[in-house]
């Protein structure tokens, strides 16, 4: 066990992680020379979302082998490195992976310092006793601010150390992108250090503790992710808390409902690089994955029969927004996708529950379920994922969960941080003191002005959007659930009516043009449309219904052709999370394999105007 380290490497969105991971990873020769790993950049973003967004969405882990010196090539160190997400709606991922660590990298981008999720993360991480390295990383930054840096992360040491010995932490300076380290911030121009992550690596041998895990007693592990292939089956993977584990070993599965059964371990894998090894035996403290085991989940405890004890739960929080999903039921469904019924819906958002711990799901009447989660982003990547799955479905607007306590109402609050250049400090307060938020914080920051806002959650819903338009993308916005609070009376929408298709057909550049004097398109010339979608967003607040499929009446030669030569503003496309964050309460989101399109809940102005509350 001396030789191991378990460190897990935590962060704000892009401070660099996976991309120090990746040379933690070719600079241990991980990979032969010259091999398309060891040229390949960002190798742990395996999942497609995850490279299109350059964001971490899945906790993986690694493991390399350091061979400090004076020590013989077969004698290196085992340093299992677990990879997570920075994102606070991904937190229920970063909770069940820092169980398996000992110590962690906190990354910290020298010119942005301490963000939400850095807080959010290190206070779970001194929760649980993990030695920290602190780790001030892309210091060839222009913009850089180590000194001041440095001194925001001791003061978010002395806020949320749990012991006093966790206020003396060791820090490393890096250039990620370059793999490169150092002891203390080199002289001169960054830009022009050479060297090795070699700093970094003694580090964490000298500084992050061996296991402890008691090797000779009675087998013990509790499943903390599942992974699955179609060779091997079901992965139950988590780290040994006591005991060793052998192929072939018979063992007691305790659920977290306290039911009992038995299984047999069919192989047992280590990590060695990004690959999975079979071995024949494994100790406490590493990491291992078990086949073999059809009933494990996360959260299971998998022990000796002899001594069936049942490790803690790894407590997860609870979620904080609610969106409603069922089968696509436009005009459209099954044009474009392969899964459209709700049986098939409910088969995925099964299998999902199963590794998705941060996740709820509630089935409705009428073929419908209420999907609740940590946030918009957790919500819509799985929508995004299985859409790309070839799943057709309608989603509603996002909702805030709310709870009674002793009577009162409580609604999630948020904590809000926002950059954004000078020249656009008074649209954000406007927008903000529109919202409710309180204002806790303001300083001048590298970007220009930086705001900490204590905020509802409902009324960050589409406060991305709406910023987006006001400062012309110059912004970034991160937060951080804070705690549940009384709730507050609701936000009087802000955004205008919109423009529906009047009938089904094709969009013509003439309809275009006419419903672009009355406001924004969202779809082109030669888009299929149907009656009751929405095409674009009217210039005041009623919603308003337009002929797009209309094209010119020809009252001579000389017109012919002239629906062609219309010039159109280009329309504006919608994300996913855009569309999401736009619709109104009576909207819906069409989310198909090809397409993202907004809708009204009633198709026909028959129907809504039955409809209106």
């Amino acid at each position: 066990m001396k030789n191991i380290r378990n460190i897990a490497i935590i962060a704000h969105v892009d401070h660099g992680k996976t991309t120090l991971v990746d040379f933690l990873l070719k600079q241990s020769h991980t990979f032969r020379e010259n091999s398309e790993e060891q040229q390949k950049d960002l190798i742990m973003d395996s999942n497609e979302l995850e490279r299109e967004r350059g964001i971490t969405i899945l906790a993986k882990n690694t493991a390399i082998t350091y061979v400090p010196e004076g020590m013989g090539a077969d004698e290196g160190i085992k340093i299992n490195i677990i990879d997570t997400p920075g994102h606070a709606d991904f937190g229920g991922e970063v909770e069940r992976t820092l169980h398996m660590a000992d110590g962690c990298l906190l990354l910290v981008d020298a010119q942005e310092g301490p963000m939400p999720q850095t807080r959010f993360v290190l206070q779970k991480a001194l929760a649980l006793g993990l030695k920290p390295i602190v780790v001030i990383n892309k210091i060839d930054k222009r913009d850089r601010r180590v000194a001041e840096v440095l001194d925001e992360i001791h003061e978010l040491f002395l806020e949320l150390a749990t012991h006093h010995d966790q206020l003396d932490f060791p820090v490393v300076y890096a250039i990620g992108r370059k793999g490169i380290a150092f002891d203390a911030m080199p002289q001169g121009d960054p830009n022009e250090a050479t060297g090795s992550l070699k700093p970094l690596f003694e580090k964490i041998i000298t500084e992050i503790p061996e296991p402890t895990d008691d090797p000779e007693g009675p087998f013990q592990l509790i499943v903390t992710a599942l992974d699955y292939d179609d060779y091997k089956g079901r992965y139950a993977i988590g780290r040994i808390r006591r005991g060793r584990v052998r192929k072939g070993m018979g063992v007691a599965v305790i659920g977290r409902d306290g039911v009992k059964s038995s299984a047999r371990i069919e192989a047992v894998y280590v990590s060695r690089g990004l690959e999975r090894v079979e071995t024949p035996e494994a100790e406490a403290g590493d990491i291992v994955a078990l086949t073999g085991l059809a009933a494990a989940r996360i959260n299971t405890t998998l022990c000796d029969p002899a001594t069936p004890q049942a490790l803690p739960s790894i407590a997860i929080e609870e979620p904080t927004l609610r969106m409603l999903v069922g089968p696509n039921t436009s005009p459209f469904t099954g044009r474009e996708g392969k899964f459209v019924t709700s049986r098939q819906l409910e088969e995925r958002f099964t299998k999902e529950l199963e590794t998705n711990v941060s996740l709820r799901m509630d089935r409705l009447d009428g073929g419908k379920f209420l999907l609740s989660g940590r946030g918009e982003l957790h919500l819509s990547v799985l929508i995004e994922t299985m859409r790309r799955e070839g799943f057709e479905m309608e989603v509603g607007r996002p909702e805030v969960i709310v709870k009674e306590v002793d009577g009162k109402m409580m609604e999630p609050r948020e904590e809000a941080v926002i950059d954004v250049p000078e020249e656009y400090r008074g649209v954000v307060t406007a927008e903000l003191a529109r919202r409710r938020a309180e204002l806790k914080n303001t300083f001048p920051h590298a970007s220009g002005a930086r705001f900490i806002y204590e905020i509802p959650t409902k009324a960050l819903l589409g406060l991305r959007s709406t910023l987006l338009t006001k400062t012309r993308g110059s912004f970034t916005l991160h937060s951080r659930f804070l705690a549940f609070a009384p709730q507050v009376p609701a936000l009087d929408s802000a955004r205008n009516g919109v423009l529906i298709a009047h009938e089904t057909g094709k969009a013509l550049s003439f309809g275009l043009n006419i419903a672009q004097g009355r406001g924004v398109t969202f779809i082109g010339p030669g888009t299929e449309v149907y009656e009751g979608m929405i095409i674009g967003e009217n210039g005041r607040e009623e919603d308003i219904a337009i002929n797009v499929c209309k094209g010119k009446e020809l009252t001579n030669m000389r017109a012919s052709g002239s629906d062609e030569n219309i010039m159109l503003t280009p329309p504006r496309v919608l994300t996913l999370e855009d569309a999401l964050e736009y619709i109104a309460d009576d909207e819906l989101v069409e989310v198909t394999p090809k397409f993202i399109r907004l809708r009204k809940k009633y198709l026909t102005k028959v129907d809504r105007d039955r409809n209106k509350h």
